[in-house]
Parts: structure tokens; sequence; C-alpha cells
């Protein structure tokens, strides 16, 4: 389980992704693809009997690292259709159903993301090539669930690392008319560059706790200079999870923690918060930055502000 929480923290990379998923070499085993038309594709949780919340949509982190098949050959994406591999992004996602769940239908599917050590490379070049066919698969899920959603029900989409990279993409990948029932996006540990905001108008910063149709992102660190450029820079927006403000007001989390933006650098900077459960993974994460952190720090706030969203799109 410890191995496996350091893989929470894989974030991604700026790209016009949901196309085609021509992204791998004939060296590599790419695993068949999800039917999101099968049940076993999904993780649900069914919490609004009466109606009255909203539908959360939520993508999963990186879990896997690289893998090989029987015959050796090498895999660099998770295998959606493998027990084992569904089962860790389980572990993830049942607890974010814990916070964002209660009074809400919870859908999160279960997608070839990319392994860990693609974004280690740290090389943008190649993170854009190979994680096409990873947001082809979540830009495949979502029109399933839109397609089973009831209209005009309000909905949430979030996620975290490369799920949050996801969350971009989608933006860009559904239409207007499916927007207007967005009450709000959580881009959790990923940034949402100038040029994402210049190519979709449906990207909208929050400007505060319950405004709807917007983009919540944030990225924490200790101090400015660790910012890991892959995962957050250039950023064109950030908003404080835990007082909502955009600016550099300071927020007091579990008594002992102070939360800032630094409106400069688009990041939460904290204090009294060294995140050390966390390892360092592969040397670039969780290093001076505590990536691995977004989802649970917030947990309770966000949770609330989920409610709060969808609360005001009702009315």
């Amino acid at each position: 389980m410890k191995r496996l929480l350091l893989l929470f923290a894989i974030a991604p990379l700026l790209l016009p992704a949901c196309a085609d998923d021509n992204s791998s070499t004939s060296s590599t085993y790419i695993p068949q693809a999800p039917d999101y038309t099968d049940d076993t594709m999904w993780y649900t949780s069914m919490d609004d009997p009466n109606g009255t919340g909203g539908d959360v949509f939520y993508i999963v982190s990186t879990w896997e690292t690289d893998w090989t098949t029987d015959d050796g050959t090498l895999c660099h994406y998770a295998d959606a259709w493998n027990a084992d591999h569904r089962e860790h992004m389980t572990r993830e996602i049942s607890k974010v159903a814990d916070f964002m769940g209660p009074g809400n239908n919870f859908y999160s599917p279960f997608y070839r993301h990319m392994t860990i050590e693609i974004w280690a490379t740290q090389d943008e070049e190649q993170v854009y090539q190979w994680t096409r066919l990873s947001m082809k698969d979540v830009c495949d899920a979502f029109d399933q669930f839109n397609a089973q959603r009831e209209k005009g029900r309000p909905f949430v989409i979030a996620g975290f690392s490369q799920g949050a990279l996801a969350v971009v993409e989608v933006l860009k990948h559904m239409d207007d008319n499916t927007y207007q029932d967005m009450a709000a996006a959580y881009v959790m540990g990923y940034k949402v560059t100038p040029d994402d905001v210049a190519s979709c108008s449906r990207i909208k910063a929050a400007e505060g706790a319950t405004d709807t149709g917007v983009t919540i992102c944030y990225n924490t660190v200790k101090d400015v200079k660790y910012i890991v450029p892959i995962i957050s820079a250039p950023c064109a927006m950030c908003i404080n999870p835990v007082n909502w403000a955009t600016d550099a007001t300071p927020a007091t989390l579990n008594d002992t923690i102070t939360v800032t933006v630094s409106p400069e650098h688009h990041v939460l900077v904290v204090e009294g918060y060294e995140g050390a459960e966390y390892q360092p993974i592969y040397g670039f994460l969780n290093v001076g930055d505590i990536h691995s952190c977004e989802p649970w720090l917030y947990s309770t706030t966000l949770g609330e502000n989920v409610w709060a969203r969808i609360a005001a799109k009702r009315k």
C-alpha cells in the first residue's frame, strides 16, 4: 500500500489529447481498449436517492509502473481489464468517493493511464505522445457518462495528477450544451496553461466558493523554488481550496497549517506542514513540492465545496 500511495503523484502534460491513440511503437504492448458500456470498467457509488444532489465524474491519477506481458513485452499503460490494476485504482477512487460522493452519484472510469516512468523523463514532448491514448479513453468514458446522465442535472468533473490533466482535456472535448450543466471542474495537482484557457471558452477560473461553470486549479509547494514545471508551470490560475481566495489572503487549515496562494506563480504555498508521509518519487515529485497531498490535505473543504457548487447550480 505504501508503494502504491507514492504513485498518486504522477502529473501530466498539456495537449489536445482526445484525438487518436497513435502514440505507441511496435516494440511495446498496448492493452485492450476499455468498453465503457461494460460495468466492469467503472467504479460507481450511488448516494442521491431523492435526486437533490448531482453527479461526480472522477478521473484517477497514476498507479502503475512499467510492466511486461508474459512474453516479456514492455507496457507503459495500465490495463483496465486487469483486475489487479483496477484494484490499485480503486484504492484512490474509493477514498475520493468518501468525500466527494456523499449526497451525489459518483462515477469513475478505469482507463489505460500512462505509467510513472514516462512522466519521470520530464520530457513534455514524449509525455504528449504517450498520453494521447490515456486521454482518449477518458473522453470516451465521459461520452458514455454524458449519454446516460439525466440532462439538466448538475455535474462536476474532478481529477488528480494525470487525472487532472484529463479534466482539462474533457473540458476541451465536451460540447457547450453539456457544459451548461457543469457545476465545476476540479484540477487537483496539475496546471491549466495560458494556452489551455485561450483555446477553450469552457475553461474559466473560479473566483470564489460558489461560482459555477468554473475550473478550480491548484498545486501545493513548500516554497515557489520547488515548482515542478511538468506539473505546475506555466499555470494561468490558482484558487485556495481552504478559503477560496485567489489572492494572497492566507487560510488556516487544521489549526496549524497556513495555505496561501502565490498570485505570481499560481501555486499554493504551505507552512506548518512537511508532507513527510509522502516519500520522493523518482527524485522529482514530493521534493519540496507536496504533490501527493493534493486531494487528501484539502478533502474536507473539497467535499463541502462540491456540494456547495452543485447546490448553487440548482438555484
